[in-house]
């Protein structure tokens, strides 16, 4: 059981506050709760150890343009799209350099379109439009990465982040497959899933409406047979086999890391029951991690995925490259009020799980009490 130090503690049913002087915002008024005086001359403001950070943070927001608030992001992506018509040319030469260059492409493009835009777009972080939000994310989601959008709003919003590290909710069980052996589950079943992500959104299409079930399936096709059209009448394969398993390859590129990467940030760190989960601030606190910068991952799967975990945690509604921007006030914030701010290297979890895999994916999690918090 861990305990909190006293200051993090509730006191009359409230969290810890922080006085501010009237005046000094006019974002949060609306949130904050005032306290009058014993004279009733002074009036006092307070605010929560969370809507001061959410504060500082849309401050940042409103002060950023919009190049930084989407924009980079946008064009990371446009970048990424780019680089298809060379990977199919490239995928046609005969020479194995050429060929090889061109499979490396479109996996690193397929993974920047398939994890950094499916993630960015289920959150509605590449449009300030409520409507083309939900045309990126049927688009990213569904064409691109071959699932169901609603389900994964539903299961990464909705309950992910909801939930986050709460049992049976939002615990990350969903990446767990206890009859696995190690080995086979960190390094060699995540190659399955370009596979198993397509059967997965048909079982959730389940109980859905016809409408939506047709449209989904439309979707997914679509994706999948524009690649295996283009391979074919472009790239020039010649085989229906090489072709399918070219795709396997370019879609398995990065699986690895990417089941590391959901595993590595949250199961081994407190987990917490339904009717006793800590305030906001808290539970992400202490139930999510940081990866450091990685060249690599943070193009490929965004910041807010790799070195800005905490920070996505917290503010799930900002894209990556304001996580990044916001990563110095939360990190400094966080700290000086003895709030953690947790970070582990690659090598570190994946050590960590290699060596404690029975006791992190295979048997059920403690549970974990911040004593004067909940």
């Amino acid at each position: 059981m861990q305990r909190a130090p006293e200051e993090w503690r509730e006191g009359a049913g409230d969290e810890t506050v922080v006085k501010r002087r009237k005046g000094d915002s006019e974002d949060m008024k609306g949130e904050w709760r005032k306290n009058a005086g014993g004279t009733g001359v002074e009036e006092v403001e307070k605010e929560t150890l969370m809507m001061e950070l959410t504060r500082m943070v849309q401050k940042m927001v409103k002060e950023s343009s919009w190049w930084e608030r989407r924009g980079i992001d946008c064009s990371i992506l446009a970048a990424a799209f780019l680089c298809l018509p060379p990977a199919f040319l490239l995928l046609s030469s005969s020479q194995i350099l050429w060929f090889s260059a061109g499979m490396l492409l479109m996996g690193v493009a397929h993974g920047v379109i398939t994890i950094k835009g499916t993630h960015l777009a289920s959150h509605g972080a590449l449009s300030e439009s409520q409507a083309w939000g939900k045309v990126w994310a049927v688009f990213f989601i569904e064409i691109c990465g071959s699932f169901s959008a609603r389900a994964g709003v539903q299961g990464h919003i909705k309950m992910h982040h909801a939930h986050t590290n709460v049992i049976g909710l939002g615990d990350s069980s969903v990446w767990k497959v206890p009859f696995l052996p190690r080995f086979v589950y960190l390094f060699l079943a995540p190659l399955a899933v370009p596979i198993i992500t397509p059967l997965v959104a048909l079982a959730h299409l389940k109980g859905h409406s016809l409408a939506h079930i047709v449209r989904t399936i439309l979707m997914v096709a679509l994706g999948l047979y524009s690649q295996y059209w283009l391979l074919i009448h472009v790239s020039g394969f010649m085989s229906p086999l090489s072709t399918l398993l070219c795709m396997l390859i370019c879609r398995a590129m990065f699986s690895v890391p990417y089941i590391h990467v959901n595993i590595f940030q949250h199961i081994g760190l407190p987990m917490f029951s339904p009717t006793g989960r800590p305030k906001r601030i808290y539970q992400m606190t202490h139930g999510v991690l940081n990866l450091p910068r990685n060249p690599v991952l943070d193009w490929i799967f965004g910041h807010s995925l790799i070195n800005c975990h905490v920070e996505h945690h917290l503010f799930p509604f900002l894209s990556d490259n304001m996580c990044l921007k916001v990563k110095p006030v939360v990190s400094k914030y966080l700290t000086e009020k003895q709030l953690p701010y947790q970070e582990d290297s690659y090598l570190s979890r994946l050590n960590l799980f290699f060596h404690k895999y029975q006791e992190l994916m295979v048997f059920a999690p403690p549970i974990t009490e911040l004593v004067g918090v909940q």
